[in-house]
C-alpha cells in the first residue's frame, strides 16, 4: 500500500480553515515576542527520526503477543510500513534495522523500494542478547563479556558482520547494546568482565568504516538484576573513551533508574563530544517501552531543552541519530510510532521557544522563579499549529492519525498482507 499526495491533501482539505486560524493566532502572537516562526517551522520540517524495523509489528510482554493484522512478514514490508508514517507525518525519513532479524536477501531491491519512499538507512543494531539458529556458541553467560574467548570472538564477528551489512546498505553507526551482566552476587568479576567487554569493543570498532560511528548503549538492570556490564551513561562514556573519536554513548530515555536526571546526562555528554544518539520512548516503572511523551511529557521536553542548547553551542558533539524504540502490544503499532514522533516533534518546538540568552541571564541573576517562568511558558504553548505548518509544507497530513483512520489504512493492510501474518523481532 502507498498513500498518494493527493489522497492526503483531500483529508487535509476538511481541516485547513481551522489550521490556518490556529496558526495565524500562534504566529502573530510568537512573532509579537521576537521569535523566528518560519525557522521553527523550518527545523521542524529538517528534524527526522528513524522507525526501528522490530517497531513495525506488535510488541510482544514477557507474556504474550496479540497481533493486529496485517503486519509485515518481511523487511520489504516492514520498509513499505517506514514509508506510510513518513507520507503522513514527513518525519520519519529513516529507517534502522535489527539484526538478524532483517538481513535483506536483496540488498539492491531494499535500496530501490527505500529510495523510492524517500527512506534512508539509520543505524544497524547488532544483537547478542539472544542465541540465533545455528550458532556454535551460547550468550547464556554473557557475549562480549563473555569469559570464553571463543563466545567473544563469536560476538565480535557478528558485529563485524553487521557493520557489513549496513554498509552495503549506506548506513553510517553501528549501534551496541549488551545484556551482559549477572544475576546473583559472585556470579562474575566485575572488573574482567568490563575489561573484556572493553577489548571486545575496541576489536569492532577497528573494523568500522572511516566515515562511520560506533553507538554504546547503557541499561541499568534487565535481563540481569543483580549486575550489568554497561550499567549507566559514565560507564558507557569511558568505554567510547577508551574506543576512539568515532565512539559515542547512546541514551535510551527507559534505560534510567526512576527519577534519573536524564537531561544532566544529556548536557554533559554533549559538552565532552559524546552524545551520539537518541533512542525515544517513556516509562513508569523502567524500560516500558511506552508510547513517548505519554507518561513525562515534561521531562521530554526539559530533555530537549538541552538538546537544543547542545546543538547550538557545543560545536564538539556529531550530529545525532534520533530513533524512537518502543514496543506496542495494545495499539496499532503504526498508530502508535505516529503519536511518538507527535511528542518528540512537539517537546522539540517547545524547546526551540526558549529563550536560551533570557534565561542564561536569569541563571547568570540567580532568579530562580524567571528561570522556571521562562521554561513553562514555552512548555504551556499549544506549538501543534508549528507542526501541522511543518508538515503541510512538506506534503504531510495535517492531523496524521485522523489521515490514518480516514484513509482506513489498517484495513488496506489487512486485505493485502491477511491476518496471520507476524513480525520479526521482539
Amino acid at each position: 500500500m502507498k498513500i498518494e499526495e493527493n489522497h492526503i491533501q483531500n483529508v487535509n482539505n476538511n481541516d485547513l480553515k481551522s489550521h490556518n486560524d490556529h496558526f495565524d493566532f500562534l504566529s502573530n502572537s510568537l512573532n509579537n515576542k521576537g521569535v523566528d516562526v518560519n525557522n521553527i517551522v523550518k527545523k521542524l520540517q529538517e528534524f527526522q527520526v528513524a522507525i526501528p524495523s522490530w517497531a513495525l509489528g506488535a510488541g510482544g510482554t514477557r507474556f504474550g503477543r496479540f497481533s493486529f493484522y496485517g503486519e509485515p512478514s518481511n523487511l520489504e514490508q516492514k520498509i513499505q510500513d517506514v514509508g506510510l508514517i513518513h507520507s503522513l507525518t514527513q518525519t520519519a525519513g529513516a529507517v534502522s534495522l535489527h539484526i538478524p532479524w532483517d538481513i535483506p536477501e536483496d540488498y539492491k531491491a531494499i535500496k530501490e523500494i527505500a529510495s523510492g519512499l524517500n527512506i534512508k538507512f539509520d543505524a544497524v543494531n547488532s544483537n547478542t542478547f539472544q542465541d540465533q539458529k545455528n550458532a556454535k556458541e551460547s550468550y547464556k553467560y554473557g557475549s562480549l563479556s563473555n569469559t570464553s574467548e571463543a563466545v567473544r570472538q563469536q560476538a565480535i564477528q557478528h558485529n563485524l558482520d553487521v557493520i557489513n551489512i549496513g554498509d552495503k546498505l549506506g548506513s553510517k553507526s553501528l549501534t551496541v547494546w549488551l545484556a551482559d551482566g549477572s544475576c546473583f552476587p559472585g556470579q562474575n568479576n566485575f572488573q574482567t568482565a568490563l575489561q573484556n567487554t572493553e577489548n571486545s569493543l575496541k576489536e569492532i570498532y577497528k573494523g568500522l568504516p572511516n566515515d562511520w560511528s560506533m553507538l554504546i548503549e547503557y541499561k541499568p538492570y534487565e535481563p540481569n538484576f543483580y549486575s550489568t556490564v554497561i550499567q549507566d551513561w559514565g560507564t558507557s562514556f569511558m568505554l567510547a573513551n577508551a574506543c576512539g573519536d568515532k565512539a559515542y554513548s547512546l541514551v535510551d530515555l527507559g534505560h534510567h533508574l526512576p527519577n534519573s536526571n536524564i537531561e544532566q546526562i544529556v548536557s554533559i555528554l554533549m559538552l565532552k563530544g559524546k552524545l551520539g544518539g537518541f533512542h525515544f520512548n517513556d516509562s513508569k516503572y523502567g524500560d516500558d517501552d511506552l508510547t513517548v511523551g505519554s507518561i513525562k511529557p515534561y521531562a521530554l521536553f526539559l530533555i530537549f531543552n538541552e538538546l537544543v542548547y547542545g546543538m547550538q553551542n557545543n560545536p564538539q558533539n556529531p550530529d545525532l541519530a534520533w530513533m524512537i524504540d518502543a514496543s506496542h502490544n495494545v495499539k496499532d503499532p503504526l498508530e502508535d510510532l505516529i503519536q511518538s514522533l507527535e511528542a518528540i516533534q512537539e517537546a522539540y518546538a517547545k524547546a526551540l521557544l526558549v529563550d536560551q540568552n533570557e534565561l542564561k541571564i536569569a541563571q547568570q541573576e540567580n532568579d530562580v522563579v524567571k528561570c522556571q517562568e521562562i521554561l513553562q511558558n514555552a512548555y504551556r504553548t499549544d506549538v501543534r499549529p508549528l507542526l501541522e505548518k511543518a508538515r503541510l509544507n512538506a506534503g504531510g497530513a495535517l492531523n496524521p492519525i485522523k489521515a490514518y483512520r480516514s484513509l482506513d489504512v489498517r484495513n488496506e493492510l489487512i486485505k493485502e498482507r491477511g491476518k496471520n501474518t507476524v513480525a520479526t523481532g521482539l
